[in-house]
């Protein structure tokens, strides 16, 4: 086994606790769990800017901001399937990113679409289907939610690939963070409003904040030392994860045609990566 693949497997796994935290928070509003997880990363982030010694703001201030609104937006609709679904299908639909990402980046940046790539979108999409066909728990507001999620998690992906050239990995990892906590914060209070945690949910709430910092730590260092495809498959470990906590920790269970589904989901996905031109798709959130 690589170090790559190895480093992906451990940012699989910091992902997966983060999201069960995620889980185990159903009385916080999904845009205050996203508020105190940028403020940790605003934190530790801007640190990172700081000791490199360079400019904090940037150069292509409009994509940037677009990619921090992106991933906010993405970040509160993925938080709030993840309370809302039984903890796999939430992944799965996700998981329908890089699909939206190629999609966008063949009308935004003009990026070659094979024909092959067309056909396993459709697949993942009837996966989409037939595991709302077969699972009443998924209500269609909440899958239309995850699927806006993967949609602007889409846009942001393009986004950070657009300004590849012009900024510094640290400086668009910032953006997030730096978007993410006005807006967060402003939705909380004039939106749902503010619910305060208790001692043990401030726990989960600053530990979804570390576990993020970690994942990424991970998944950087798995891009830049395997090839993208290859890392980019071993990511869908998620869903057996997804499947394995949501067994035996919060005790969901599947159906056969919606486990068939989630297949057809991930299958799609995984030849749309290994068919489209490589890419090192950094951090989202």
């Amino acid at each position: 086994m690589t170090y790559g693949v190895r480093m992906m497997i451990w940012a699989g796994l910091t992902f997966a606790m983060m999201n069960i935290a995620v889980k185990l928070l159903p009385g916080i509003p999904s845009a205050e769990i996203v508020f105190f997880r940028a403020m940790v990363s605003l934190i530790l982030s801007a640190f990172f800017v700081y000791r490199k010694r360079i400019p904090f703001f940037g150069t292509n201030r409009k994509v940037l901001l677009l990619r921090g609104l992106f991933g906010t937006l993405a970040l509160m609709l993925f938080f709030y399937t993840l309370q809302v679904l039984p903890l796999a299908s939430a992944m799965v639909i996700h998981y329908l990113s890089p699909i939206f990402t190629a999609l966008i980046a063949h009308f935004v940046l003009k990026e070659r679409l094979r024909g092959l790539q067309v056909f396993f979108f459709i697949v993942s999409f009837a996966g989409i289907v037939m595991m709302k066909g077969f699972d009443d728990r998924l209500l269609m507001s909440d899958l239309i939610a995850g699927v806006f999620a993967a949609l602007l998690s889409g846009g942001a992906y393009n986004c950070i690939r657009k300004l590849k050239f012009t900024e510094d990995s640290q400086v668009i990892i910032l953006y997030f963070p730096m978007v993410a906590f006005p807006i967060t914060l402003g939705y909380t209070l004039l939106g749902p409003g503010w619910v305060t945690p208790n001692f043990e949910e401030l726990g989960l709430l600053l530990l979804i904040g570390v576990l993020t910092q970690i994942a990424q730590y991970f998944l950087t260092r798995a891009y830049q030392s395997e090839v993208a495809n290859k890392v980019a498959a071993v990511s869908n470990l998620g869903v057996i994860y997804a499947l394995a906590v949501g067994y035996f920790y919060f005790e969901e269970t599947y159906s056969v045609y919606t486990i068939i589904g989630m297949l057809l989901v991930v299958f799609g996905v995984v030849l749309n990566v290994l068919f489209k031109p490589k890419i090192k798709p950094s951090l989202i959130s």
